[in-house]
This record gives C-alpha cells, structure tokens and sequence, in this order.
C-alpha cells in the first residue's frame, strides 16, 4: 500500500516567503516527503465578481487574499532541497504566455536536476483571465492545448519552430533544455478534458474528495485510455486539500480529510488503497506559520507511515 507522499509550500499570507519556503522546503525533505508542491491564485476580486469555482454565491478563502507567484515560489525551494520533485498544482496554464512558460519550466528543471513536475490546468477566474490578458476565457480549452504544443517544442531538440494562434517561434536555438522530459499532468474531469490528458499528458492530478469517487475516476480514466489505445501508463498524483483541526472532528457528516491527524490519516490509507502513484497534501490556512506547518507536516508523515502508507 506504500504510496508516495508530498507537502504543499508555504505560499499565503501568513508566511514570509523568501524565509519560510526554503526552511519548510528543507524541512519536508528530511522528513521523507518526496515532492513539494505549489498553486496559483493570481488576484483577489473586491468586491467579488463570481464565486469560488465559477460557483454562485460561494464566497473566496481569505487565504486567497495574497498567494505568492508559484514558479517563483517552486524556485525558492531549488537550492534548499536535492531530492524532492518540485511540482505545480495547478498552473493555469492560459495565464501565462506559452514560450515563456515553457522557458521558465525548462529552466527551473535544468536548474533543479530534473524535478519539474508541470502539472497545468485551464483555471476558472474570469478576473484573472482579464488581468493577465494572454487570452480569452472562452478560448481556455484551445490555449491549454498551444501551451502544451509550445512546452514540446521549446523542450525539444533545437531547432525550434512552431506556428500557432498566440506563438510563433521561427527557427531557433531555445535553452537550457530540462534535464530530462518534464512530466505533464493534467486534472481532467470532462470527457473532452480527459481525453486531451490522455492523448497528450503523461499523467492525472485529481482532487481527492472521497476513496469511492475517486477509485470511479480512476476507473474511468483507464478505461479511456485502453478505448483510445495508449499504450504508456498513466502517471498519478492526487492533490489532498486538508481541513485540519487540533481536536477530533466529531459527527457522521465528517466530510474526507477534515478533523486531527489521526482522522486524516485514516482517510489518507483508504485514499491510497485506489492505487494512485503519489498523495500530496496541502495544509491550506491551518498552520499559524512556518513553525507550525513543519511541526504539523512531521507529525502527519509520521502517522501516515506508522499507518502502511
């Protein structure tokens, strides 16, 4: 049942990111975690112009107040660490111009050894579609596809070239090179989305809600692939948003990973029982600061250990 486990870097308000990203990002490597992980959340609209996840009415985290630029963030954690995958969870990939992008990736893996794990979404802010200005929201689908041509060809043998609506790149010598082939993976959930994952990412990032459901999509994703004859494996990393609290969350409605470490550890074994290659977790607003969270990260890598995974 062992299972490879990662950590969530420090990246809101609470923390002082130029300090706390490298001592937690050392921290979580001495402690066993295999991968450290970051997130985008670009602005803060005030007075809010939908709800969180395009959903009505639901109102924004306050921890998404100040969220610090996650490639910047990821390049924090290169010197302080030499073992630990560096991944994105979620990148929104549409934000961000293609060829830079897939430079900033290519140099951070360079840089790193090889750690880079992309993993890109397509977001769903129209805010921060409209800040960042690259391209248009109803198009997300369309651009999500360029930037993952464009990260092919600029990770690729020189020369580079490539024609597409947002990018041109002429014949080109485009470096550093990653150290090796960046994994891409996406958190497909559509039948449109999920079959762009399978015929062009090398793996799954899914939201663990639920051991049941997720085994379902799982499921589901595998038996795409075989319809669509891919031949390599998938690779798997599920994201755990956690819901910690000091005192044992009590009542039947306790929803997956909400409660004490020994109650999220039990959700983390019955997670890993699906069979996914990687959990990672993410702290979320718990932690008071840096202090904490490593003493809250050690304690649950201990636990989860200690439990089989």
């Amino acid at each position: 049942m062992a299972a490879r486990l990662g950590l969530s870097l420090p990246q809101t308000h609470q923390y002082d990111i130029g300090k706390d990203v490298p001592e937690v990002a050392r921290a979580a490597e001495e402690i066993g975690y295999e991968s450290l992980w970051v997130f985008e959340r670009a602005l803060f609209p005030e007075p809010a112009t939908q709800g969180l996840y395009g959903m009505e009415g639901v109102p924004w985290p306050d921890a998404y107040r100040s969220v610090a630029e996650p490639l910047v963030t990821l390049a924090l954690a290169v010197p302080a660490t030499r073992r630990a995958r560096l991944g994105t969870s979620v990148l929104v990939a549409p934000l961000h111009g293609p060829f830079q992008l897939a430079r900033t990736l290519g140099t951070l893996d360079a840089a790193s050894g090889g750690r880079v794990v992309a993993g890109l979404g397509t977001g769903w802010s129209l805010d921060e579609y409209a800040a960042a200005g690259i391209a248009p929201f109803k198009d997300r689908g369309k651009s999500l596809d360029e930037v993952l041509d464009v990260c092919r060809a600029v990770w690729g043998p020189d020369p580079v070239t490539y024609e597409g609506t947002l990018t041109t790149i002429n014949s080109s010598v485009v470096g550093p090179k990653p150290a090796r082939p960046i994994p891409v993976l996406l958190p497909a959930m559509s039948k449109k989305a999920l079959t762009r994952l399978v015929d062009r990412a090398d793996g799954w990032q899914p939201v663990a809600m639920g051991a049941e459901q997720l085994a379902t999509e799982w499921r589901t994703l595998q038996e795409l692939a075989a319809e669509r004859g891919r031949t390599e494996p998938l690779q798997s990393a599920a994201r755990i948003n956690l819901q910690y609290t000091a005192k044992a969350f009590e009542g039947a409605d306790r929803p997956p990973f909400a409660g004490n470490i020994d109650q999220i550890v039990t959700d983390l074994v019955a997670h890993v029982e699906v069979g996914l290659d990687e959990y990672f977790v993410d702290f979320n607003a718990a932690p008071r600061d840096a202090e904490e969270l490593k003493d809250l990260a050690a304690e649950l890598y201990t636990a989860a250990r200690a439990a089989g995974v």
